[in-house]
């Protein structure tokens, strides 16, 4: 156990409090059991840390890593085990994806020990209603996305503005548009935050950011894949140049049976592999408003999860029309639903309809329509139902 205690010792004191997202205030609520997931690189090990330097000064608080090799020979049990017997409190645990009984022993250490706190962090594709210690009705489950383009630009120095409700947007976007241009370039920051901006790992090293970006796919589809989703490591190949297609074409209109023929793999197992690149960050599916879903319903466009992985996997493929629809479907997919509707490019909460492009974009798609809206690019300011496109980057 010192070992332990010593490698989240100086984790603790190295990590930096400059920036600290939002979401950390959900690690106040009193429940006993906390759970944060989402996609590889989205910050998930600094918010532990962060809280372990910021709130837990007056606690006796352990932080872990279940993908640390202490972890081949000795138990999570045992360790909370021991944590709890020398006074502990609060522990808190990482990548709990990479540890084999993970769901079983956590649900364990709940159930022995009601004086301990557990927050742990896992992969976007956790199910914690299917895990075999059943989860689902002891942790309280928090998703994490990447940097919003609000929270990108207090990221990089700029002023803290406030998160944004959609409705506020909609009906008062003129003066809210002007408490950020007046203070910063948001065409600036937003044509930054397309490249860059999604990952915090951005601040390290610039430069490398897409090759770093590009190795995380890879351990997504070498390693999280093959446990997570049970894919057979022979088939990852195929999910490979399944997600390759995708990123050469997006928005993609997917052809199941010609997709199907050109990547060699079976429509319903298709349908599967789809669905797990979602949930492991990768690609958005955009489903029909008339249709309902299922594991057999066919999206009808798919993008890429965020801008950012159009510039690392098809920087030929990344213009401005797949990047504005890329990044509106990815911000307005957080809190809210966004479906694909019969007229517009999106139908959201299924009641707005949303028209996404350049600044000389017209009504047309969209004349007659109530409830209806285009959100433009190149404009630090709009008019009526003429939204500037950046100010959807301020939702959360």
């Amino acid at each position: 156990m010192n070992i332990l205690y010593e490698i989240s010792a100086k984790l603790r004191a190295s990590v930096k409090v400059d920036f600290v997202r939002k979401i950390i205030e959900k690690f106040d609520q009193p429940d006993r059991m906390i759970g944060i997931k989402g996609p590889r690189g989205v910050g998930k090990t600094t918010l532990l840390l962060q809280y372990l330097r910021l709130k837990l000064e007056d606690k006796i608080a352990l932080y872990i890593s279940l993908d640390d090799l202490y972890f081949t020979e000795n138990s999570f049990l045992d360790t909370a085990d021991s944590f709890v017997k020398n006074g502990g409190t609060v522990l808190l645990v990482d990548e709990v994806h990479h540890y084999e009984n993970w769901a079983k022993e956590l649900k364990n250490a709940y159930d022995r020990y009601p004086e301990l706190k557990i927050i742990f962090t896992g992969s976007s594709m956790l199910r914690m209603e299917s895990s075999r210690g059943d989860l689902s009705r002891r942790a309280v489950i928090y998703p994490i996305q990447g940097l919003s383009l609000r929270e990108y630009i207090r990221f990089t120095g700029g002023p803290e503005f406030p998160v944004l409700r959609l409705q506020q947007i909609l009906h008062n976007h003129r003066t809210l548009a002007e408490t950020v241009w007046s203070r910063i370039k948001p065409i600036q920051k937003f044509n930054e935050y397309l490249q860059y901006g999604y990952f915090p790992f951005a601040s390290e090293n610039i430069a490398t950011y897409h090759l770093r970006l590009k190795e995380i796919i890879n351990i997504v589809m070498e390693t999280d894949l093959p446990y997570m989703a049970e894919i057979e490591y022979s088939k990852i190949d195929k999910v490979k140049q399944l997600l390759y297609i995708i990123s050469q074409s997006v928005p993609f209109k997917p052809n199941m049976i010609k997709l199907a023929e050109r990547t060699g793999i079976a429509r319903n197992t298709l349908k599967n592999y789809l669905r797990y690149l979602a949930e492991a960050g990768l690609i958005h599916l955009l489903y029909s408003s008339s249709k309902g879903i299922s594991l057999l319903t066919k999206p009808e466009k798919i993008y890429m999860a965020n801008p950012n992985l159009l510039f690392a996997l098809a920087a030929a493929q990344a213009d401005k029309g797949n990047l504005r629809e890329t990044f509106f479907i990815n911000q307005l997919s957080v809190d809210h639903d966004v479906q694909y509707p019969q007229q517009g490019d999106f139908l959201v909460d299924d009641k707005y309809i949303f028209e996404v492009g350049g600044r000389n974009k017209k009504l047309s798609q969209i004349k007659g329509l109530t409830d209806a809206y285009l959100a433009l690019d190149d404009i630090e300011s709009g008019l009526a139902n003429h939204i500037p496109l950046w100010l959807f980057g301020f939702l959360y």
